[in-house]
């Protein structure tokens, strides 16, 4: 028979995700916690290691290098050589780098990548000889091995194909884990949410999102990055579940009106609708005008001057052009970025 304490437990959780199903916001384009933010400390980590990827057909180093490795290699075997006597261009010195995932156990695997660190021409057909991968302490925490890919194909004469890059390749799955890095989400009886882009207003919608569906005020926004959440005594023993629900919860998210502009390419770049204030420009052969919020019989946005633009012949570096003055004389409301 169920013990009194443990029947309130279940009771309240029930009670709690009754709470969670039938409370919503009043606010619309909402996205998932999970999907802009995530725990604090449940990060990843960067691996690197030094590395040989030999059985390449002459394409290798041509140094003397990787012939002191290999030497060194072959002498943990038991292998006693002279180095000169290892001298080929079938073997190369390479950077094996890797990002391990939070929570990430022994015996998992995770994708590599080689970039070659001498003078070798290619590393295509080469296998990478096992590597150990370090993280910043210093300490190894996976090993890598495994066939080298390079992808892409040896394009001639054609434009379709993407071209390959033969000194940079890729291990998938090529590194097992052999250490767990040690991973801390929970700070005495709370949790923290990091936004991936830090915004006040998106971080004090998150606090409400979770206050409101759960009933009850347990969080906080501390800044624009962060948000303090509590954990619930209903839920210290389970705190997995707790934090599964927080992930699923949608908040209104709040973007800044941008305008992307990439000089290299003539591409512009906006997101919604860019207001124009009135103003008249004159610019080669256009003139435009904009009065009282309106370009002709549309609204004045970026959108609709693009258009505009581009049904009276402007070319893309017109419109950047166009775009920059408008911004400099600060009728457009929203912030510009240069690529």
């Amino acid at each position: 028979m169920m013990k009194p304490s443990l029947r309130l437990l279940t009771l309240k959780r029930f009670i709690i995700l009754l709470l969670i199903v039938n409370i919503s916001l009043s606010f619309g384009a909402n996205v998932r916690i999970k999907d802009f933010a995530k725990f604090r400390g449940a990060r990843d980590n960067q691996l690197f290691g030094v590395g040989l990827v030999v059985g390449l057909n002459g394409t290798g180093d041509s140094g003397t290098l990787n012939s002191t490795l290999l030497a060194n290699m072959l002498k943990n075997f038991g292998v006693t050589v002279d180095q000169n006597a290892l001298k080929s261009k079938n073997v190369a010195l390479v950077m094996v780098v890797a990002d391990i995932p939070a929570f990430y156990k022994p015996g998992m695997r995770l994708d590599v990548e080689i970039a070659s660190i001498n003078d070798a021409k290619s590393l295509k057909n080469g296998v990478l000889v096992q590597t150990p991968l370090y993280g910043a302490d210093g300490n190894v925490y996976a090993v890598a091995q495994g066939p080298v890919s390079v992808g892409g194909e040896d394009v001639k004469g054609t434009t379709n194909l993407q071209k390959r890059f033969p000194l940079v390749g890729y291990i998938p799955e090529g590194a097992i884990v052999e250490n767990e890095i040690p991973t801390k989400i929970v700070d005495g009886s709370a949790v923290t949410i990091l936004l991936n882009k830090p915004d006040i207003t998106t971080a004090a919608r998150t606090a409400l999102a979770i206050n409101q569906k759960f009933g009850v005020n347990i969080a906080k926004a501390v800044d624009a990055s962060s948000v303090k959440v509590n954990i619930p005594n209903v839920f210290s023993d389970d705190v997995i579940s707790f934090l599964a629900l927080v992930e699923e919860i949608e908040v209104p998210m709040d973007t800044v009106t941008q305008i992307v502009i990439n000089e290299r390419t003539g591409t512009v770049v906006f997101g919604g609708e860019v207001a124009i204030s009135d103003f008249v420009l004159s610019y080669g052969n256009f003139v435009i005008i904009i009065t009282n919020g309106q370009l002709g019989d549309k609204q004045a946005t970026i959108g609709n001057l693009v258009t505009a633009l581009k049904s009276l012949g402007a070319t893309p570096q017109d419109v950047i052009a166009v775009v920059q003055e408008l911004y400099k004389a600060g009728v457009i409301f929203a912030q510009l970025k240069v690529m």
